[in-house]
Parts: structure tokens; sequence; C-alpha cells
């Protein structure tokens, strides 16, 4: 089975119509599959990674199976990142349009304890969150799992790599025993099996058996001295020069040094890594996902879960150790039909990771050499567009479209060269055009949105 039409599922009238209003008309492999157990109210194992469709399957199910007029929390997803906790919940209210005052909460490390015990307060009927986050409400009881219907575990791989193994058994136990319980994780290693026969009841299993479209996406394999591996890096990024690229390091001091480098050669370049402050984070993100960045480098761990669309190429700075891992970093190109590239660095001594890749893959591998490859353009790699800060959000009850207004309108910008508006609690980013940067942010600087005099920079 590949797909099915939505329509042929039990759904209601109203999540119908929604899914049609959104051009949900076939499901993905991943929904085929999982679906008809999800809404038999069954135990669920997928074998499936970002970007696959997921996140509805199990959203669709568990919006079905809900109250209404019962404001606990009926269901609860847990995600090893605030970043795809965000997704996740997003992608439910979408889910969630057509259905009355269906409230969703997101409760994730990083953030202050007081609001988010103030918005539990009032209700929720799903609740997305941090392991640790969701722990630390349920030990002050602001989170009471009483009505729990559904349990979710996202990505559940990576919550184990995380450390989070402790947490999730937990929050298990504080949760009813007579539950739905379903398990999705991008890889199947020894520790999510004793994680699925602990916490699931006769699971029915489902996988995805393509892991990416290997006709979509081109891998090449270049040898290199180990010395050499940031010049390397730079070359593929000045031949190839793409708009949008992951560079995958193995360490958080890789990541820096080689963004230090990058940099240096004019390249843009800023570095994803685990020991960075949250609102470092989020504005790192904001800027890859705008087209303000070219070079996002970045380990596993803090890649986990990101979903950018248009990616066009993927960087191993590295072999990873683990064969299942390249096929995931791999997988982020070529995504939505669209032509990926995957380039591998491989030093000597990574000759053994090299053969277990194409041991999995089950074909050889695409080696080519790094100095045949010819640099015709020295320019600078730099990005599209550039982003402003703004001192306002969320919080100051800023929307996008007041922000686009603004530039749209006063300050005279065409709305073609305004790109995405990111709101958070208390500033806001929107990308434009890198030409008109400089103009844009001295109108907005010496304007007003909303009627309000807001601090602008560039970032």
């Amino acid at each position: 089975m590949s797909t099915l039409p939505f329509s042929s599922l039990p759904l209601s009238a109203a999540m119908q119509a929604n899914l049609e209003a959104l051009g949900y008309r076939e499901t993905t492999p991943i929904q085929a599959l999982g679906l008809p157990v999800i809404l038999q109210g069954r135990d669920l194992i997928a074998q499936a990674k970002t970007g696959s469709g997921k996140t509805a399957a199990f959203g669709i199910g568990l919006l079905e199976g809900l109250n209404p007029r019962f404001f606990g929390c009926q269901a609860l997803v847990l995600c090893p990142t605030r970043e795809l906790a965000d997704q996740v919940a997003k992608e439910l209210r979408r889910l969630a349009r057509a259905a009355d005052n269906i409230k969703i909460l997101t409760l994730c490390g990083g953030m202050p304890l007081g609001p988010q015990i103030g918005s539990l307060e009032h209700g929720a009927h799903i609740v997305v969150g941090t392991p640790g986050r969701v722990l630390e409400h349920l030990r002050r009881a602001s989170l009471v799992l009483d009505g729990l219907r559904t349990l979710v575990l996202d990505e559940a791989d990576r919550m184990l790599d995380m450390g989070f193994i402790e947490a999730i058994e937990e929050v298990v136990s504080l949760a009813p025993a007579k539950r739905q319980t379903l398990l999705f994780s991008a890889t199947y290693p020894d520790g999510i099996g004793r994680l699925a026969s602990r916490f699931l009841r006769d699971p029915q299993r489902v996988e995805v058996e393509s892991r990416h479209d290997d006709q979509q996406i081109e891998q090449r394999f270049y040898e290199i001295d180990p010395r050499q591996r940031f010049e390397a890096v730079a070359h593929l990024l000045m031949h190839v020069r793409p708009q949008s690229c992951i560079a995958f390091c193995q360490t958080r001091q890789q990541c820096q040094e080689l963004v230090a480098h990058l940099q240096s050669l004019r390249i843009s370049a800023q570095s994803l890594h685990g020991e960075m402050e949250q609102r470092d984070r989020d504005q790192v993100l904001t800027l890859f996902a705008n087209r303000s960045l070219c070079v996002l480098v970045a380990t596993d761990v803090a890649a986990r879960g990101l979903d950018i669309a248009g990616l066009e190429a993927v960087i191993n700075v590295e072999l990873s150790r683990d064969a299942e891992v390249h096929i995931h970093r791999v997988g982020r190109s070529g995504r939505a039909g669209e032509k990926g590239l995957a380039l591998s660095l491989v030093a000597p001594a990574e000759a053994s990771r090299a053969s277990a890749i194409e041991a999995l893959q089950q074909a050889p591998l695409n080696w080519q050499r790094l100095d045949e490859l010819v640099v015709k353009n020295r320019e600078p790699l730099l990005p599209p567009m550039a982003t402003l800060c703004i001192s306002g959000g969320r919080k100051d009850k800023v929307r996008p479209g007041d922000i686009l207004g603004a530039l749209t309108g006063e300050a005279g910008i065409p709305g073609t060269q305004v790109g995405k508006i990111a709101i958070f609690d208390f500033q806001a980013f929107v990308a434009v055009d890198r030409s008109i940067a400089r103009q844009a942010l001295q109108r907005l600087a010496e304007g007003r949105i909303k009627g309000r005099i807001f601090k602008v920079r560039l970032l």
C-alpha cells in the first residue's frame, strides 16, 4: 500500500472538510499504514522520519478522539526538542481548525514556568512538550494526566540518544494504564524495542520501506586528507554555491571551528549545537528558514526534528559512525519531489563507515575526486535575503500582517521583496530582499508598527 484517499477513511465530516481545505487529498505511505490502526484505538510503532507526514497521521487520529467539552489533557505528545514541539503544535492547530475551541499547549524547557502554569490552569486538550519540562509540571501537579487517552512518543530514538529515558519512564508511570500509546522513530535501535515492550500493549508495527527517494538524491563521496577537511567543505560550497545547505559535524567544537573558517572566506554560515541558549537557537533557525543564512553547521542532535523546505544540499563534514544516521542526514535533501544533493567527505580512517553505508544502501558508493571540481565564481557566498529583528512580539499583540503592512504601506517596500515573518513572544523577525535591507531598516526604525515605535536592527 502506498497511499489512500482521505475520503476512504472513517473521519468526521468536519475533519474531511478541513483536510480538503488544506489540500490533503491523498495520504502519505505512513498515514495510509498508520491511520487505520490509530483510528481503531490500537497501540502503534511506526518507523518514519521527519517529513513523512507522521505528524498528520497521529494528529488526525488523536483529534478525532477528543472530547471538546472536557478541558483536561486528553493527548500528550513528547518530542526531543522545542523546535520539533513547536512544529508539531503548529500542524495540530491547522488540523484542529474545524473543531470547536480545541486548545493546544506547548511545554518546553528554556521557557519561563510561570506563564505555562497559568495556561495550564485554563485547561488544554492537547499538550506537546519535551520530557523534562512535562515531568516538571507533573511533579508540581500543574499538569494532570487523569483524563489522558493518547500518549505519543515522537522521534523516540533521539529522545533516547539525548538521555530522556528516565524522564519518559516517570511520565509514563504517571499516565493512566488504560490509554493508547503511539511510538514514532526514524530508526529502530535495540533501545526502542525495549521501550516499546514496556510501554505499549500488543502494538501494530508499520514501516515505510523507502527511507528516501534515492532517485531524487544524488550522493557523492570524496576521499580527503583529514587535515584539509575544512578547506574541502569550503571548496564544495564554492563549487555548488547552495542558498540552503546543512553541514553535519560530530561535535560542538567542530561546528564552531568550521563556522569560523567559512566566515573568514565570506561564506554565510552559522552553527547550531546543543549547548546554545534557546534565544540564539531561535534566531539561527529563523535566519536559515527564511533564506537569510546559506549554511547551517549542525550536530545531529541539534538538527533533529528540523524540517527545512527547499534544502538544496547536505554536506557530511565527517561520516557518521552509524549508517542509519547517515541515511537520515541525506534524507533531509530531496523532499517534496525536489532534487537533492548529498556530499560526504571521507578520511582514510573512516573507510569502515563508508563500507557500512554501502552495505545498508545495497548499492556502490559514487566516489568522485575533489580536485576535479572547478570553482568558477569566487564571489562571497551570501544569502538572497536579510533579516530585521523587531523588539515587539506576540505579547505586544504584534501580528505578521502588522509588520507586512508597515513595510509595504508607510515604508513603501514592494510586497514581493518581503519574505517570511516569524513572531515570538517578545520579538519578531522579517526577511527582506538583501538589496533593500538597509532601506527597510531605516523606514521601519523611523515609522510605526500598529501605531507604536519599536526598536529595529539588522541581523
